[in-house]
């Protein structure tokens, strides 16, 4: 009865706080309406290539044009004056401008990732036009199908978000709505009042964690609702094996949250120490993006923080339908920082 009383008082005094619900409920829900329509399109999007116009138009500019068609990319035709605009405004990854002899090409140096990319479609296109000015046929090209590494043949990127945004507010909910509001309690007094009264300590923590993970099935529930009725978005994989790769997750980062909470005497050295976790893991564990085009020192090395693993095995499960077989090594690792963690915390937890 105390502890039901606890899990109801907590509740009380979060719901009071608008923006914290906010953040918790509505934001993530946000994201992924957001994203999920700015890149809802099933095609890759197609590359932007400035082509400057020449005076005359010569047979091997006519070649080239033609074989782009061939490729995922978008034209922009601009007079010499108009790309040099453009150019300037830093508007443009490749530039292509017929020459007397040839062509010449500008890669930004700014949006060297995607100009790269680019370029090397071009000097593709560029080869082929040369071959077919030469008499040769035009060569077929390979067929290109988007999937995933379960061959789920989506390209639908808010597939892709949606377990990153449970993975990230899994993060947020044990460094921040755990971890912050204990060193909250603790700077203002409240953990020394309550030591003194008739509360048992384990009811007062048992609370804070059953509200915790009521939480964190809301927020799951209305993700997942929101990816099915608006994205047609839906679990590919068992239901059991993503409710413990959640459970495991959500273990992992409240005993995170308790234990650097230990760490923090007021809440703006808590702040200071949780940002040195929460932004590399939000960046670099596949939350957004993936990080295929990264140093391969840096792919490996972001595997020992438990938001990466966590994330891989929570998208195999649920974009793929994989079992958990293949990722016992990284759910090794997200239990091992829960294990760690709560042990750290337990010992270093005080009331005053």
């Amino acid at each position: 009865m105390l502890l039901w009383r606890q899990f109801l008082m907590e509740w009380k005094l979060y719901s009071r706080d608008r923006a914290a619900m906010f953040w918790t409920f509505a934001f993530p829900v946000l994201m992924l309406l957001g994203f999920g329509v700015i890149f809802k399109g099933g095609d890759a999007p197609k590359l932007s290539v400035v082509w400057v116009q020449p005076v005359q138009v010569q047979a091997k500019d006519e070649a080239l044009l033609k074989t782009l068609e061939q490729f995922p990319t978008k034209l922009i035709p601009l007079s010499a004056a108009e790309a040099e605009a453009k150019w300037f405004r830093g508007e443009t990854a490749v530039q292509v401008e017929p020459t007397r002899d040839g062509f010449h090409m500008k890669v930004n140096s700014y949006l060297v990732a995607q100009g790269q990319m680019t370029a090397q479609v071009v000097q593709q296109a560029f080869l082929i036009s040369q071959s077919q000015l030469q008499g040769q046929p035009m060569p077929k090209l390979i067929p290109v199908s988007m999937e995933s590494p379960g061959h789920a043949k989506s390209a639908n990127y808010a597939a892709f978000l949606l377990p990153g945004l449970l993975g990230m507010n899994l993060m947020s909910m044990g460094l921040f709505a755990v971890g912050m509001v204990n060193v909250s309690y603790r700077e203002k007094g409240k953990f020394r009042r309550l030591a003194v009264t008739p509360l048992p300590k384990w009811i007062f923590l048992m609370g804070q964690v059953l509200h915790r993970l009521t939480i964190t099935l809301v927020q799951t529930i209305f993700l997942l609702i929101v990816g099915r009725w608006v994205f047609g978005i839906q679990n590919q994989g068992s239901y059991l094996m993503l409710s413990l790769v959640m459970v495991l997750g959500t273990a992992c980062f409240m005993a995170l949250g308790f234990a650097l909470s230990s760490f923090a005497e007021t809440s703006e050295t808590y702040a200071a120490i949780s940002n040195l976790l929460f932004f590399p893991m939000m960046f670099l564990s596949g939350v957004y993006f993936t990080l295929d085009a990264a140093p391969k020192w840096l792919q490996q090395a972001v595997i020992i923080l438990p938001l990466s693993p966590f994330l891989k095995a929570l998208r195999a499960v649920f974009n793929d339908g994989a079992a958990l077989t293949s990722h016992l090594l990284g759910l090794g690792i997200v239990a091992a920082w829960a294990i760690l963690c709560f042990g750290l915390a337990v010992k270093r937890f005080r009331w005053a």
